[in-house]
């Protein structure tokens, strides 16, 4: 989403020439800051009117990393938690922040690719508290930066193998081994994509993996749902709320779908179904404007103009070093019992790694929090932690 640029500049208070006792020199120098340009949550993108200048805090510096999360906090080489989180979406990083509040000392495993899918979404306007919206991005660093507030500490290693057989959980990373007296796991899900390269150019300008999270942009336009299963069918339907017309395209003549989600895509007046049919390119320089289409069974090409596409052909939920040990249900998810529990006790369940629902990021934040309140709980049970007498959620 495109936002308004402003032109404000901000004076240093006690920089005008008014009343300042100093015979209408302003201090100074009359120094302004420009703040113009970026108005998201992060920080300005104006450039430094003193880019010579150094000012040492005492501390060392937060650093960015390109393509991930923007803070770092400093690693103290911790192995040993009483608990351990795996994943850093906003179901891990949630469970951080309670856990570190409630003096669990929490370790965070985060992944060579920190933040989960939100770090491929560009605008979110549907995470409650930010009513301009704000990008996916810069929500993750907000939720980093929290975490390490309290005192989570966060390696960004993916993960190489778990053993779950008993106390304390012992998960390895770049031949590390990490041991939690519980662990959480919020590994979460992956969209599974074309794997084409003008899809991964043009995903978050145009190309989107979630409907519920993205429709709202197309209202009004021509877009293009791919996937022939009951979720991109129910992606379709969703989307007949925005958009003017949506063309459902499926590379064979069969769907996977159910009938009765077939029956209402053919009874919409806004969908129309192209079977046989692939998607060889997604068209566009700095956003979408077609696809480049081929006949599967006579290899004829053919362009369509579209302003998004919708890939819907499915989810990879990312529990490879789990399967050992946990359940896991017919489409490969983590298999939850009451509330945030797996089998096996000690071990806690949050987000997408579990939820093909919703995949939602404030309703895997709510999982990151359950499960960190039950997984302090079952600490306290345990005798490893004492009970907490005041309030600290």
């Amino acid at each position: 989403m495109s936002k308004q640029d402003q032109a404000d500049s901000v004076r240093v208070p006690g920089a005008g020439t008014e009343g300042n006792g100093t015979d209408g020199a302003a201090p100074f120098g009359g120094l302004t800051i420009d703040f113009s340009g970026d108005t998201t949550v992060g920080a300005p993108t104006a450039p430094a009117p003193l880019p010579d200048l150094a000012i040492d805090f005492g501390a060392p510096a937060v650093a960015a990393r390109p393509g991930g999360p923007g803070f770092e906090g400093p690693s103290h080489g911790r192995t040993e938690t009483k608990l351990l989180i795996v994943g850093s979406g906003p179901a891990g990083l949630t469970a951080a922040i309670y856990a570190a509040r409630a003096n669990l000392e929490p370790i965070v495993l985060a992944g060579s690719t920190p933040g989960g899918q939100l770090m491929l979404t560009s605008d979110v306007e549907n995470y409650p508290g930010f009513p301009d919206g704000i990008q996916g991005p810069d929500l993750m660093n907000l939720f980093r930066a929290q975490a390490e507030r309290f005192g989570t500490e966060i390696v960004d290693v993916d993960i190489d193998q778990a053993d779950l057989s008993g106390r304390p959980f012992r998960v390895w990373a770049r031949g590390v081994e990490y041991k939690g007296e519980a662990l959480i796991v919020a590994t979460g899900a992956s969209a599974m994509w074309l794997g084409i390269e003008s899809e991964t150019r043009l995903r978050g300008r145009g190309v989107s993996a979630c409907a519920t999270c993205d429709g709202f942009f197309f209202r009004d336009k021509e877009i293009a749902v791919v996937g022939g299963g009951d979720t991109a069918f129910e992606e379709a339907i969703y989307l007949t709320r925005f958009a003017s017309k949506i063309h459902m395209l499926h590379r064979r003549d069969e769907f996977r779908a159910s009938r009765i989600m077939v029956d209402r895509a053919l009874q919409s007046p806004k969908i129309e179904i192209h079977t046989n049919t692939a998607v060889d390119e997604v068209l566009g320089d700095e956003k979408v404007s077609g696809l480049q289409l081929r006949d599967t069974v006579s290899d004829e090409l053919r362009k369509l103009p579209v302003d998004g596409v919708f890939i819907a052909i499915g989810h990879r939920p990312n529990t490879e070093a789990f399967r050992d040990w946990l359940e896991v249900d017919a489409k490969g998810y983590l298999v939850v019992h009451d509330k945030t529990n797996s089998k096996v006790e000690g071990v806690f369940i949050a987000g997408d790694v579990h939820d093909h629902r919703y995949r939602q990021a404030v309703t895997a934040a709510g999982d990151g929090c359950m499960a960190a309140i039950d997984a302090e709980r079952w600490l306290e049970s345990q005798g490893i932690t004492e009970a907490n007498t005041l309030t600290a959620w």
